[in-house]
């Protein structure tokens, strides 16, 4: 599936939101919210990769080029009412998916509005990290975005030492990433400013939830998907082989062949 156009939405405190849609831009389909340490252009892979659903809008989240900045005001509810936004543009869809902190603003949102369904790849909620944001906001401070890159890989996701070298090795992928932390201090402070309410996505007919093979019941990110699967009523649980959390850049074909399974799953 190949994108189709870019749309723009506006919001009411200055900044606005991209959405690349790949496909049929007429056809209700999946809408893909991704989560930190990624953007629209990251989630093009599993986009192309998807052939069941007419559509793929992927929103390219506020803090990220070309989408505008958090402002201000910027909160976890004001990133669901960017969704919901998006969503009355778009039209009637079939399903919404998130991915990590994206998974959590789908989930939320979900409580808001009737959605048919949502899908959430190890969405994660408060209390999750809050021990690395002192670190993070003094990095953001003096703007050393090597050091945020450092904090979210080592700290927080547990990667070794190896596997940073080997990003760093890579000047085009390091300087992404490090474009990515930009957001993050204000990202996480978001995450665990206010706790999930007790039962998530209400209003949703069907909740999928998917965890990484490797993260299965695992610190950081096995231990928070369990934690939001206990406030998600009916949810059917996946996993996903072979991945932990960073499916869209493990598998992103394997991804999208299980995002392909769920679609009209009555």
């Amino acid at each position: 599936m190949e994108q189709a156009i870019q749309k723009t939405v506006k919001r009411d405190d200055g900044s606005w939101l991209t959405v690349d849609v790949y496909g049929d831009p007429g056809a209700p389909g999946l809408v893909m919210v991704p989560g930190v340490m990624s953007d629209a252009h990251s989630w093009g892979a599993v986009a192309r990769a998807i052939t069941a659903w007419p559509s793929v809008a992927v929103l390219n989240r506020r803090g990220r080029a070309p989408s505008g900045p958090l402002t201000a005001d910027y909160s976890l509810d004001v990133e669901v009412g960017d969704l919901l936004a998006v969503l009355e543009v778009l039209g009637p869809g079939k399903a919404v998916f998130g991915w990590s902190y994206g998974g959590l603003i789908a989930l939320l949102a979900a409580g808001r509005r009737t959605m048919e369904q949502v899908i959430a790849y190890e969405p994660v909620g408060r209390p999750f990290a809050a021990e690395a944001l002192p670190a993070l906001r003094t990095a953001e401070q003096a703007q050393d975005w090597d050091r945020s890159v450092e904090i979210v890989n080592r700290d927080i996701s547990g990667f070794t030492a190896d596997y940073v070298a080997g990003l760093r090795a890579d000047p085009a992928v390091w300087e992404e990433l490090r474009r990515f932390s930009a957001p993050l201090a204000a990202e996480l402070t978001a995450l665990n400013a206010v706790a999930p309410p007790e039962t998530l996505a209400r209003k949703a007919d069907r909740v999928d939830l998917i965890v990484g093979e490797l993260n299965r019941h695992g610190q950081p990110y096995g231990t928070a998907f369990d934690a939001i699967a206990a406030r998600v009523s009916g949810a059917v649980i996946h996993e996903l082989a072979g991945v932990g959390h960073l499916a869209h850049l493990e598998d992103s074909v394997g991804l999208g062949r299980l995002l392909d399974a769920l679609a009209g799953k009555p």
